[in-house]
């Protein structure tokens, strides 16, 4: 991994975020690329700079986020995109290649009722690149103790892991698989990816409704500070990614949480 992305809303914590994405990179030795997407359609006899005049504005709003930040000698590149998040983080993927997304639960969403916010629900349920979602106010520690979820053991890819795997060795962490057995399981989905095991301390197995009821069961027990999910049709969030934004009564947890997405699996 060399290049974390930060998208950056219009919460006036956006700087929060960022020097927690500094102080990640630190351990890594990443670049960072801050982003602002903008929608501006201009029609025919329109003023032909409003784009560029919105997305200078917009560069100079990053560049006071920036400026609130201590850098700690990491690169930061500003960049701005007119159109949908979505589409241009795809196209700053394809241009720079993002190998990490660190974002705010909510970035520009203020109902406090919502643990995911639909930009930042957006990112995570449409892209593939692996995202580190960090709670308002936390600020970067080593993760020690790293809860990896799943309801299936079954990874096509190994190096869906590399995020994970990378973590680990730079923090020495004590990673713990909690595989859960919900309603309808398969012998198959028992059969944990033999790259899972390698990295893991521990391997709980429990029975619940859903993989976040295990995780709540198991959270206290095994105390971690950072819980790693799949993005996948059966995986974690089977019925949350359905929707954008996430209720933090459907979910909610105190830590950072890693999406690492098998979606093309």
């Amino acid at each position: 991994m060399d290049k974390i992305l930060v998208p950056i809303g219009t919460s006036p914590d956006s700087h929060e975020t960022l020097q927690y994405a500094v102080d990640f990179a630190v351990k890594f030795s990443f670049d960072i690329c801050v982003m602002e997407a903008f929608n501006v359609k201009t029609k025919a006899g329109s003023l032909g700079n409003v784009k560029e005049k919105v997305a200078e504005s917009g560069k100079e709003r990053l560049k006071e986020v920036v400026a609130k930040v201590d850098a700690k000698g990491i690169s930061i590149q500003i960049v701005t995109y007119n159109g949908d998040i979505i589409d241009g983080i795809k196209e700053i993927d394809s241009e720079l290649g993002i190998d990490f997304i660190i974002i705010a639960p909510r970035s520009s969403d203020i109902q406090e009722e919502l643990y995911l916010g639909n930009v930042s629900g957006r990112i995570i349920k449409r892209t593939d690149i692996p995202t580190l979602i960090i709670p308002k106010g936390t600020q970067y520690k080593p993760f020690k103790r790293i809860m990896t979820a799943f309801k299936s053991g079954i990874l096509k890819r190994n190096r869906i892991l590399d995020p994970l795997i990378a973590i680990k060795k730079k923090h020495r962490s004590k990673v713990n698989l909690l595989l859960v057995k919900t309603p309808g399981y398969s012998d198959e989905d028992l059969q944990v990816n033999t790259a899972l095991m390698d990295i893991c301390s521990n391997l709980t197995v429990t029975e619940n409704a859903t993989t976040y009821h295990g995780v709540l069961e198991h959270f206290q027990s095994l105390d971690p500070d950072l819980l790693c999910v799949f993005r996948r049709k059966r995986g974690f969030f089977k019925k949350l990614w359905e929707k954008n934004t996430i209720l933090k009564s459907e979910f909610s947890v105190p830590i950072p949480v890693l999406v690492l997405s098998v979606k093309k699996d």
